[in-house]
């Protein structure tokens, strides 16, 4: 028996998941707002918008189906909500989690190089 045919039968890129990135947020929007414009694009399971100094303007938008995700993320990209342009990406943890590893393996090479007094040169 094979997969039915139609768009749902397509491979999908590696980089799409239901979790997708939201930036350059109007720093007043509300969790209610973002569910109204993100909504159409099928069931939500979860919003988490950043209100930290470093995370104002940013949300996470978790989608119940990945192909909700795909198309909220090739809809809303450069959508414009309070003048603002909306910069949709899909979440990719292992990105952030290289990243930490690569500072704290440089930050551990760091004190070796001083404990054992070897320089940069």
């Amino acid at each position: 028996m094979s997969a039915p045919a139609g768009p749902r039968s397509a491979r999908l890129p590696p980089e799409v998941n239901r979790a997708l990135l939201v930036r350059n947020l109007p720093f007043k929007i509300t969790a209610e707002e973002l569910y109204d414009v993100f909504g159409k694009y099928g069931s939500i399971r979860q919003i988490r918008v950043g209100n930290a100094p470093d995370t104002r303007g940013t949300a996470f938008v978790v989608y119940e189906d990945i192909y909700d995700a795909k198309n909220a993320c090739e809809h809303l990209q450069g959508f414009n909500i309070l003048g603002r342009y909306l910069i949709v990406l899909y979440y990719q943890q292992n990105k952030v989690t290289k990243k930490m590893n690569l500072q704290k393996k440089e930050e551990e090479l760091k004190e070796l190089k001083t404990r054992y007094g070897v320089g940069d040169d």
